[in-house]
């Protein structure tokens, strides 16, 4: 068997950069706002079509290409054209400024002329075309589009301005990379990202409430596939790792699927007695993301629910049988794929052609429980913001003049006693403005590391304006964390003095403590409130012991 758990596949930038007591490393990231490419090549008035691709995942493996597309264009105006079936991925999407729906309006030669005319009244100054089929191309050529680039495939290559060549090596790489290459070819600096897909709180919260009857920790299992067979796992032994989890966790399963996968959803549900959701069939796109970012571990097979629940940050075991996981899989510190090599694989088959499905036969229960809980939280943690928490706010901290540690930081060692991780979380956009040096912050979140006994320290050093998914009260730090050192969200707290600490909070399921030490001295957001660190870590100890 090959177990692929580590960054193997994977080479992506982090979204925030950390310092750790463990490993004592410095992820990368994003380049920051200031130094963007383009900028002073096209008017302000730009307007950018991008022809989205058509299935759940290769939509999300898009993701980072269309950042760094708006980072590259930041004043244009960024239209994606797609189906109806992946458009609510990008519905909280900030990087687009408009999602241009292909639906049955558009279908048939005369529905495409209708299209072709729409978008030439948009007047789009280009097209980006990440679908490789001949209609993209022929559609933005009869819409008048002046700029079209795209693969050189399909016979298409006449229709566009700027044909990328193409070679079937071109696919052997992870379709992330297939995406961002073209928007390299164009002369583009389009650094590689990890899909991020945007919740709001309300989504989040909406989910967390349809859940609240399951005792934790929360299994989620996709056993669909819409590809074909030849990519599912047998519904007998998803239901076996199912009960054996809820078994050895006293935790809950929850049941996923599409409408046309409640036959395989149904026979597993048949299997599982009780502590369990029935949930195939029964969601849209935008409540199934929402649902799996509540899950504390998804187990699945190569399909649209593994890149929704990498996008969300949700640990993830998957299952390949036909299909390449070098191609689209994910295989890094919070995940695990599981496969097995023969000589007829990958084959991309629908349907398994020597009918014995031995890739598939030959992954046992018990090769994917132990990757289960090997990626299960279950650790505890204090997120604690850093400037007006641990220490006095001076604005944009660049100087150790201006370096005040407050007294009662002495009190996290209590936390420590009581089993909590320690891990800092700042936004530090500074950085990106300029006012700010990247080293001076380190330093600064090293001396909590080596000094005050910080397992982490986490920083984003994006502008608000980037929109990226590290800068609270967005989670990607916390979702990071989580899976650098497995920790169990709901027994974990979140302490600022910021209403963006307390909506980080909530938005991760943890209780947030707002100190009166910063820019606040109440949160509408809040659990609870704290004088200061020392209040803050009894409210913490008092609530642990219950």
């Amino acid at each position: 068997m090959i177990l692929l758990s580590t960054p193997a596949i994977l080479t992506n930038e982090k979204a925030a950069f950390s310092v750790s007591a463990q490993v004592n490393d410095r992820e990368s990231c994003p380049r920051e706002s200031k130094t963007r490419l383009f900028v002073l090549q096209y008017s302000m008035s730009e307007k950018i079509l991008v022809r989205g691709v058509n299935w759940v995942g290769d939509a999300v493996m898009s993701m980072p290409a269309l950042k760094a597309i708006k980072r590259a264009y930041p004043d244009a105006g960024l239209t994606l054209l797609v189906k109806p079936s992946v458009s609510p991925l990008f519905d909280s999407d900030r990087d687009i400024d408009e999602v241009l729906l292909y639906d049955e309006r558009f279908g048939g030669l005369i529905g495409k002329i209708k299209l072709a005319r729409l978008l030439r009244k948009r007047g789009f100054s280009r097209a980006i075309l990440f679908q490789n089929a001949f209609d993209a191309a022929f559609i933005t050529f009869l819409g008048g589009v002046p700029e079209r680039i795209g693969y050189d495939r399909d016979g298409r290559g006449f229709l566009l301005t700027k044909p990328v060549p193409f070679n079937h090596e071109d696919r052997k790489g992870h379709h992330i990379d297939y995406y961002l290459n073209l928007l390299r070819a164009m002369g583009m600096n389009a650094e590689r990202t990890e899909p991020w897909i945007p919740l709001t709180l309300d989504e989040r919260l909406s989910a967390r409430e349809r859940l609240a009857t399951l005792s934790r920790p929360v299994l989620g299992i996709n056993p669909g596939a819409s590809y074909g067979s030849a990519k599912r796992w047998f519904p007998e032994r998803f239901a076996e790792v199912a009960n054996w989890f809820i078994r050895d966790t006293g935790g809950s399963v929850v049941i996923f699927g599409g409408k046309k996968e409640t036959d395989i959803a149904e026979e597993i549900d048949k299997s599982i007695i009780d502590h369990k959701l029935f949930l195939a069939g029964k969601t849209t796109l935008r409540e199934l993301i929402s649902l799996i970012s509540e899950c504390d571990v998804l187990v699945t097979n190569d399909s649209g629910p593994m890149h929704i629940a990498y996008g969300v940050g949700t640990p993830l075991v998957t299952i390949f049988g036909s299909t390449a996981p070098e191609l689209t899989g994910y295989a890094d510190h919070r995940s695990a794929v599981l496969r097995n090599d023969f000589d007829c694989s990958p084959c991309f088959e629908r349907t398994c052609k020597s009918e014995d499905m031995k890739c598939m036969w030959s992954i046992s229960s018990d090769d994917v429980y132990i990757e289960t809980r090997r990626l299960l939280p279950h650790k505890k943690a204090v997120f604690l913001d850093r400037d007006g928490t641990l220490c006095r706010d001076a604005g944009y901290l660049n100087s150790w003049d201006d370096f005040k540690v407050f007294p009662e930081i002495a009190n996290l060692r209590r936390l420590k006693e009581k089993g909590f991780l320690l891990i800092g979380l700042s936004n530090q956009s500074g950085i990106a403005r300029g006012i700010v040096e990247r080293s001076f912050v380190e330093e600064v979140n090293r001396l909590f590391v080596e000094t005050c006994g910080f397992d982490d320290f986490s920083y984003c050093p994006h502008h608000p304006d980037d929109h990226c998914p590290c800068r609270k009260p967005e989670p990607g730090m916390v979702i990071a964390a989580r899976a650098r050192h497995k920790i169990n969200l709901r027994e974990s707290y979140v302490v600022g003095d910021k209403d963006a600490d307390m909506l980080l909070a909530r938005a991760v399921g943890s209780r947030g403590i707002l100190v009166k030490t910063g820019q606040q001295d109440t949160s509408s957001f809040a659990d609870s409130v704290a004088a200061n660190l020392k209040e803050a870590v009894d409210l913490i100890v008092s609530h642990d012991c219950i």
